[in-house]
């Protein structure tokens, strides 16, 4: 783990990248007290995420007896 000050981490933060994408932790202090901490990022996931099937348990549920916009409207209403 390394330190270094905010000045030293401004001049030199291309090099700190470099060093944090090898695995190395930044600390970065302001005044001699640790203010933040660089580590490499996680690595972004960007598959979809695939949710269950909500129709069964749509049907379980009784039909509505009042549209939902307008039980919106109504709640709406009772805030003004």
């Amino acid at each position: 783990m390394q330190k270094v000050s905010v000045r030293e981490a401004r001049q030199h933060i291309g090099r700190l990248l470099d060093a944090v994408a090898a695995g190395e932790e930044i600390v970065i202090t302001r005044r001699g007290k640790p203010a933040a901490r660089m580590v490499a990022a996680l690595e972004v996931v960007t598959e979809k995420v695939r949710f269950p099937d909500r129709s069964a348990l749509r049907a379980m549920l009784p039909p509505a007896k009042v549209p939902s916009a307008m039980l919106i409207r109504e709640m709406r209403d009772e805030r003004i």
